[in-house]
């Protein structure tokens, strides 16, 4: 084994294994310059985008357990652990760890469909006593204590290493700039989505639900919403009940006997809106020319949409057919998750809950059995991923200084 050079065929190698198996990260990969690391024990990444790689650990692996690690190296970078890991304050060294392994757990939970989850930094959600799907932070607010498995480096927790400090010559050169950290998370974005849009379900919730906080859909909601509104009555169309509140048509056929009539079921909204603390003047405007364009626009206006005004809980509930009827009432703290649970108590039941929100706000775990819930997010700036609406919500990113489309 050569100490004091890196196998550079075996790094080739496992470039492309990983690029093969997950191509919508192949810009990240390529972009993480190798860099020779002897007697650190690990291979880890800097936040300039550096693969640090001691011999002794390279020797030991094949191309394609490298390429797996690879793969989990850039996903710390790509999903910015480390300046996530400055946000959440985390600085002691057992933090850090703790840090670390909860970092793993969640590029892990999204390799797993894909077989890419490294032996040697292979930490699960259940490995830390957590559900699947989460975030970094939440893992970190619940996980159990344990040691770390695998020194991912200062890319995943900011914390330098003494092999960070750049050396003198050609290998200074090496590494990207903050600015172009950015250009490339946004690359990998487009990446993941435009993979969605060629091939549905090969891309895992969690890369979805990141991609989306960086590169939100350009659509219009309205048009999002009347495809939701349209798709809820397809789901009835040809469906009928009975009642008895009008006779039918051929009452005369059958003097003397009450029968039913029969009518066609017509899908509910509701609308919860946030009126908590967090909902500038501005935004709360916005809501409600929102709400006018929705009863508007998608022809509900006759239905009477029932809008529900909540912060931490429900301060009003009215059933309205123009914006300036609505009352909102609130301005504590955020919790959406109460008004959807009301609005699902509502009766009639609702067929769509549109939630109208800044996203500062805890979400239910589940959605509501049979109901379709549309996120309408009021915002003037990117959403930490911590803040991010749950993957089983339809979310539309609703720009607060836009009327019309979504950053």
């Amino acid at each position: 084994m050569n100490t004091d050079r890196l196998d550079l065929a075996k790094v080739t190698a496992a470039r492309l294994w990983a690029v093969t198996r997950l191509p919508y990260l192949a810009r990240a990969l390529f972009a993480c310059s190798p860099r020779l690391a002897v007697d650190t024990g690990t291979i880890a990444v800097d936040r300039a985008w550096r693969i640090h790689l001691d011999p002794a650990v390279l020797d030991i692996l094949d191309a394609e357990q490298l390429g797996r690690l690879f793969i989990h190296l850039a996903g710390h970078l790509v999903r910015d652990h480390a300046a996530r890991a400055e946000t959440s304050h985390v600085n002691a060294e057992n933090a850090r760890a703790q840090w670390n392994r909860c970092a793993d757990a969640e590029i892990n939970d999204d390799l797993l469909a894909d077989d890419c989850v490294p032996a040697l930094a292979g930490q699960l959600p259940a490995d830390l006593g957590c559900d699947s799907g989460g975030l970094v932070e939440a893992y970190f607010r619940a996980a159990t204590a344990g040691p770390r498995r695998w020194d991912c480096g200062s890319g995943a927790d900011a914390e330098a290493r003494p092999w960070d400090a750049p050396s003198t010559g050609r290998d200074a050169l090496y590494g990207v700039t903050a600015a172009q950290c950015e250009l490339l998370r946004l690359g990998v974005a487009a990446d993941v989505q435009h993979q969605h849009r060629q091939e549905p379900g090969t891309i895992p919730a969690g890369w979805l639900r990141w991609a989306e906080t960086l590169l939100p859909s350009r659509t219009d909601w309205r048009n999002i919403l009347a495809a939701e509104i349209r798709r809820a009555v397809a789901a009835v169309a040809g469906s009928v009940d009975y009642t008895y509140r009008r006779p039918p048509r051929r009452a005369r056929t059958s003097p003397g006997v009450v029968i039913p009539s029969m009518y066609r079921p017509v899908p509910d909204v509701a609308i919860v809106c946030d009126t908590s603390g967090s909902m500038h003047e501005q935004l709360l405007a916005r809501a409600l020319a929102e709400i006018e364009a929705l009863l508007t626009k998608a022809g509900l206006r006759t239905a009477r949409v029932r809008v529900l005004a909540v912060d931490t809980a429900v301060h009003a509930v009215r059933r309205v057919s123009r914006a300036r009827e609505v009352h909102l009432a609130g301005g504590g703290g955020t919790d959406m998750g109460a008004g959807i649970a009301a609005a699902t108590a509502l009766r009639p039941r609702p067929s769509i809950v549109i939630v109208l929100t800044d996203g500062f706000t805890p979400w239910p775990d589940r959605p509501p059995p049979g109901i379709r819930v549309i996120v309408g997010l009021l915002t003037e700036h990117r959403l930490p991923l911590e803040w991010s609406p749950p993957a089983w919500a339809r979310t539309v990113r609703i720009d607060a200084t836009n009327s019309t489309h979504m950053p």
